[in-house]
């Protein structure tokens, strides 16, 4: 068994404190801290794939840059590294989300991925547009997968659908290979959706318990559908030499936590209409900073002012891979991680947890699987007499 490590590339913003944002709220003063520019993103992207991290996620919203043009302007400064890239399906049409994605996977060396966020806020959908409500909205997410599932297949795709027409559409040139699908989400109808087109199955940082229902009600709803998926979790991580540290930092971040912008923000996320924003909100009694860690390991303080993703592991270098060990018992293959600054926290987990998994055989570097160059002789150097020079 070989784990596989995703990163984040923080379109929103980076800093040494957490920037606050998605699910409704706004972006915190932090993401000034540190712009995305692309060469700052690229810098990220960069020392991922010199980590041996498989992928890198770049987020989608109104609160972060538009992922497809940061995505494909990041990965030139790239060779190997994949990129996991979110898009909302009601803002473009199934037909064109395929040709981007061939069109993608060409140019980049066929180093795309995609995961399919359905949208939880019907407010900031109607901005875009969208005016679904959410049930509405996976309906019409499972009616998009199913053209855009065809189209790879290099058939040519009618659809008279609840939410989409699509008459005579065809791709010129099929993607090679396939993008996977990532999909996420908590409820019933998120679930139906996983199990008929995901690739992978994402699920926030919830205790392992939590995380152990959630694989078990997904492969149950897949095996009616004959599939069987691959499961990922969403974590961030603070990793140091030793658990002091680490925590150490954790209470560096609680502290620089306003009490009236984690209140106004808890506001925010509180109408979120994510099932799975409203698990997360559950893991801290919706903005209290006493018993933050919430299993051995795992801190629930990033949730105070992040919409999403807001678990993190803390602790040693082993203690974290200990927790990545817990969960890979439970089915998870694959970690998409984050932290803050995210250029320094990819290295503190790179080169401090990814090396004592490789030694335990639960990791390789992506690198490691390549048969080793033929060496180079100089130039203008000629044959070497035994004993001599040239």
């Amino acid at each position: 068994m070989s784990l596989t490590f995703h990163w984040f590339l923080p379109t929103n913003g980076d800093s040494r404190h957490v920037v606050g944002g998605g699910h409704g709220t706004s972006v915190t003063a932090s993401g000034l801290d540190r712009p995305p520019t692309v060469a700052y993103l690229s810098q990220i992207a960069q020392a991922a794939e010199d980590l041996g991290f498989a992928a890198a996620l770049t987020p989608t919203g109104a609160w972060c840059e538009d992922a497809w043009l940061t995505t494909a302007m990041v990965s030139r400064h790239t060779e190997r590294l994949k990129f996991l890239v979110a898009f909302r399906p009601g803002s473009v049409s199934p037909t064109l989300a395929a040709q981007m994605a061939s069109t993608f996977q060409r140019h980049s060396g066929g180093r795309l991925l995609l995961n399919v966020v359905t949208g939880g806020e019907s407010q900031e959908q109607r901005a875009f547009g969208d005016f679904l409500d959410k049930d509405a909205r996976y309906r019409r997410t499972g009616e998009f997968l199913d053209v855009v599932r065809g189209l790879w297949d290099g058939k040519t795709v009618d659809l008279r659908g609840e939410h989409l027409q699509i008459e005579g559409a065809k791709l010129a040139r099929v993607p090679d290979p396939l993008p996977e699908v990532y999909f996420g989400g908590s409820s019933p109808a998120a679930g139906e959706v996983a199990a008929r087109h995901a690739d992978v199955y994402l699920t926030w940082g919830e205790p392992p318990a939590q995380v152990a229902e959630k694989i078990a009600w997904i492969r149950s709803l897949a095996a009616r559908q004959g599939r069987t998926l691959r499961f990922g979790v969403r974590l961030h991580v603070i990793t140091r030499d030793t658990s002091e540290q680490a925590w150490a930092d954790a209470d560096r971040l609680l502290a620089g936590f306003d009490p009236e912008s984690v209140k106004a923000i808890q506001a925010g996320l509180a109408r979120s209409e994510s099932e799975g924003q409203r698990r997360m909100l559950a893991l801290h009694d919706g903005g209290s900073r006493e018993r933050l860690e919430i299993h051995p390991n795992l801190w629930a303080g990033i949730g105070l002012v992040r919409g999403g993703a807001g678990t993190a592991l803390v602790g040693s270098h082993d203690e974290v891979a200990d927790r990545i060990k817990e969960y890979a018992a439970l089915g998870i293959d694959e970690f998409v991680l984050s932290g803050y600054p995210h250029l320094e926290e990819a290295y503190w987990f790179g080169e401090g947890v990814l090396p004592r998994l490789k030694a335990q055989g639960l990791w390789h570097h992506p690198l490691d699987a390549r048969p080793a160059p033929a060496p180079t002789p100089l130039a203008g150097a000629g044959a070497v007499a035994p004993g001599g020079r040239t």
